[in-house]
């Protein structure tokens, strides 16, 4: 029976380094499958559902530095003794780069796809996605198409709905949500911050580090560099052209190639 306080966690792949992989806010860590079994071959890819999010346990409030040491509780527990390649997207990576801070010794390498640390300004999106979300009569809805209907004059994109909705859980005849969904819309403003608090005093992370960005989001700037580079001085930035903030589902051959240069190198690295 598997333990119910344990963060839910599926591995793609039988050989090579671990690497762990976990998604931004109204994510599942089965985002990241087909960047997965694009490196099965030349890594062991563990997706991870943080809190509240998926099949993980839910908590009573939000914090990134409880989230980060959840993780890190889960990594030991996954492979007791190993290294990780940490693969953070977003929220993911926030998470993250407070884990690479608070337990460097569990990790390889890090890899920050399009996120900074720093405090982003409150952006309308989030707050739409979560009011739209819960205003949604799961009652009266009899299908998934019917709940992609109710939400495509308010969020026109295809993509984002199917996003949005892979949440959508049915058990028994009724339809709710996977996420906690209240929980996040309470915590956006935490989301969007950089629990700089919660960093031990001094702490860098001296470790190789791949600084994923969109060209066409607003994520990574040149204004993010210095807070970046000050916690993470080997961070060398790689930005992907066509891309906003899903740079993974956006462009996942160019992020399938980028992290599998990454990961070989680090592998190389290890083995000197």
């Amino acid at each position: 029976m598997s333990d119910p306080s344990r963060l839910h966690s599926r591995t793609v792949g039988d050989q090579g380094p671990r690497v762990a992989f976990v998604h931004g806010v109204f994510g599942q860590g089965r985002n990241w499958t087909q960047i997965a079994k694009g490196l099965a071959g030349h890594a062991r890819c563990t997706l991870i559902d943080l809190p509240n999010h998926g099949h993980s346990p839910r908590t009573e409030g939000f914090s990134y530095a409880d989230m980060a040491d959840a993780l890190a509780t889960e990594l030991g527990e996954l492979a007791s003794g190993e290294r990780w390649i940490l693969v953070g997207h977003s929220m993911g990576g926030k998470t993250a780069m407070l884990l690479a801070l608070r337990h460097p010794e569990l990790l390889a390498g890090l890899v920050v796809v399009d996120v900074s640390p720093v405090t982003y300004p409150r952006g309308r999106d989030f707050e739409d996605y979560v009011r739209l979300l819960k205003a949604l009569p799961l009652e009266r809805i009899a299908t998934r198409g019917e709940a992609d209907q109710a939400l495509a004059a308010d969020i026109p994109s295809d993509s984002i709905r199917g996003f949005l909705l892979q949440n959508l859980h049915r058990d028994h005849g009724h339809w709710s949500w996977r996420m906690n969904l209240d929980l996040i819309g309470e915590s956006l403003g935490e989301l969007g911050g950089w629990p700089a608090e919660a960093v031990p005093e001094g702490a860098t992370y001296e470790g190789p580090v791949l600084w994923l960005a969109g060209a066409n989001a607003a994520y990574v700037t040149p204004d993010y560099a210095e807070p970046m580079r000050a916690l993470f001085p080997t961070a060398r930035l790689v930005t992907v052209k066509n891309a906003g903030h899903w740079v993974h589902s956006e462009q996942p051959q160019v992020t399938i190639e980028a992290l599998g240069r990454f990961i070989s190198a680090v592998a190389d690295d290890s083995t000197r």
